[in-house]
């Protein structure tokens, strides 16, 4: 049985993209950790997030500044793709209401949800309390 063997270039190519969705992921967590209130975000979404905050963060920091290559694995490159992630994640959440589609939120209720618990729930003031 021989096995596969890939070209140096392609087995760098795979590694790096493997780098990219692994640190991308951690970035999507830290910067959905740091920013308060909740997100109708999965395990993707997180993800997009994470390697788009990167590619922001890290190129952000390559153009204003003549360095080398920036990489989200070294700790200063992990501290701009966070910045990117939590920028974007602002700018979603500001600006989320504008796009032509809108992510259903997993915590809320169903309507019939709502008005079977309706008779069990009274107002006083700015309080709701449950019987």
């Amino acid at each position: 049985m021989s096995s596969l063997q890939l070209s140096p270039e392609v087995h760098q190519l795979v590694n790096d993209i493997l780098v990219w969705i692994g640190f991308g992921t951690v970035v999507g967590l830290l910067a959905r950790g740091l920013m308060p209130g909740r997100d109708p975000a999965g395990a993707i979404t997180t993800l997009v997030l994470g390697v788009a905050g990167s590619v922001l963060g890290c190129g952000c920091v390559g153009f204003f500044y003549d360095a080398e290559r920036l990489t989200p694995t070294s700790p200063m490159g992990m501290i701009v793709a966070v910045a990117g992630a939590f920028a974007l994640l602002g700018f979603y959440r500001l600006y989320g209401d504008l796009l032509p589609w809108k992510l259903p939120d997993p915590h809320a209720q169903s309507s019939a949800t709502q008005r079977a618990y309706e008779p069990y729930r009274r107002r006083y003031g700015s309080a709701d309390y449950e019987d």
